[in-house]
């Protein structure tokens, strides 16, 4: 049976932002055909913690994925970074899944512990929360994704193939 996997990205949020590497990431995984899991696509998310958190748990009740991959920005990365950890005020969430393994063979992913103070930790946590108070045994990572370039780009699509191809074999 295909495993679901619900992957989503972010819109932008600055005027001179052309595009948010995360949604570019995941338009580049729509062309490739070699993925025969049930992949489903939440692009393009509000850069709003409460608006993307709730359209994610509303997908999460629909699509009833086996792994959500969300996906957000990190201008300032070089690679692929796979977070650990949401906090919450006082309340720390960590994924489930076995990060080590996951990246096993990976060219260019690093494991984060830091997830940013932005809108990607809270959608993060919000997901993790829902996830753990609603006992789902649906897995989530966080994956921050650099600026795509003609440099890294093969090499960041190869890397998040192989995650998505590890999840669904899990």
């Amino acid at each position: 049976m295909k495993k679901r996997i619900l992957l989503t990205s972010f819109d932008t949020w600055l005027s001179d932002q052309q595009s948010n590497s995360s949604d570019d990431l995941l338009l580049e995984v729509t062309k490739v055909d070699s993925l025969p899991h049930n992949l489903n696509f939440l692009r393009l998310l509000p850069v709003d913690v409460q608006l993307a958190s709730s359209q994610v748990i509303q997908k999460i009740t629909e699509f009833q994925p086996d792994y959500i991959i969300c996906c957000g920005m990190a201008e300032r990365r070089t690679q692929l970074s796979i977070e650990v950890v949401a906090s919450c005020k006082e309340s720390v969430l960590q994924t489930t899944v076995d990060l080590e393994q996951l990246i096993l063979g990976a060219k260019a992913i690093d494991i984060s512990h830091d997830c940013g103070k932005f809108v990607c930790e809270g959608l993060y946590y919000s997901v993790l929360n829902y996830l753990l108070q609603n006992q789902l045994t649906t897995r989530c990572i966080f994956v921050h994704v650099p600026v795509l370039t003609s440099e890294n780009l093969a090499v960041t699509i190869a890397d998040f193939v192989l995650i998505i191809n590890r999840l669904a074999l899990s």
